[in-house]
């Protein structure tokens, strides 16, 4: 029963996931807003869980996603090419945006930083662009490019070696998305799955002792299938620390 059990959620998993990943060369209709920032980047108490970090990724050109693209913060880290549909005021090839928020409304699917939302309007037009505040959109998901990364994690600050760990997937290359995330327990020689906080934050409870191997359960081009880190979280991993999974995703 407990082997049905995971496997039919990874069922309903791959079901709703699977429009998301479909790269084609059709747009999808939506609309899309941005919201008040200070500096024009991302912000850094967004849903996903990247703090800081948020801000900065893809040069503050970011977005939040409605619930259908978030999807239980699986979302996360997904890529996608946005183009508004205004002639007079927008670019041919719109703007590359990285998921790191949740956020809807007046029907959009995009929330966009404001360096976002202005990369999509034609040069000399962003101020026309901006008044408009609500703009029909067209878009598609498309492969995360990384340079010198493809997946990557990071120990989140309140982890507390030996007792707590929780980590967040900083970088996810091409198309796909992380559905899962388990540790070794050496001593019984099992998978230990750690639970999905929010967003792309998952953790664990009292992890095992010394070097800590861990693997991915990742559903894209290849199907839904878990892939295990070849470079093990060292012992004395420390709160904070960025790790190279060396995981190679395409």
């Amino acid at each position: 029963m407990k082997t049905f059990n995971v496997l039919h959620l990874l069922l309903v998993q791959v079901i709703v996931l699977l429009p998301l990943l479909c790269l084609s060369d059709d747009f999808v209709s939506s609309r899309a807003t941005y919201y008040g920032s200070p500096d024009c980047k991302g912000n850094p108490r967004g849903a996903c869980g990247y703090g800081e970090f948020g801000r900065d990724i893809n040069n503050g050109e970011v977005s939040g996603v409605s619930s259908r693209l978030w999807n239980n913060g699986t979302g996360c880290g997904a890529c996608y090419q946005v183009r508004c549909k205004i002639p007079p005021h927008c670019n041919e090839e719109g703007v590359y945006v990285v998921a790191t928020d949740y956020g809807e409304g007046h029907g959009t699917d995009f929330v966009f930083s404001p360096k976002a939302y202005g990369r999509m309007a034609r040069p000399g037009t962003e101020d026309q662009l901006y008044s408009f505040g609500v703009v029909d959109v067209e878009y598609q998901r498309v492969p995360c490019k990384y340079d010198g990364y493809n997946l990557v994690y990071k120990v989140h600050e309140k982890s507390y070696n030996p007792h707590y760990l929780a980590v967040f997937i900083l970088y996810v290359g091409g198309v796909n998305d992380i559905l899962a995330v388990e540790a070794w327990q050496e001593d019984c020689k099992e998978w230990r799955r750690m639970r999905r906080v929010f967003g792309a934050v998952h953790d664990l409870q009292n992890p095992p002792r010394g070097t800590l191997t861990l693997r991915f359960l990742v559903y894209g081009s290849a199907g839904i299938n878990w892939i295990q880190s070849p470079n093990a979280l060292p012992a004395d991993w420390t709160a904070g620390a960025t790790y190279n999974s060396n995981i190679l995703l395409t």
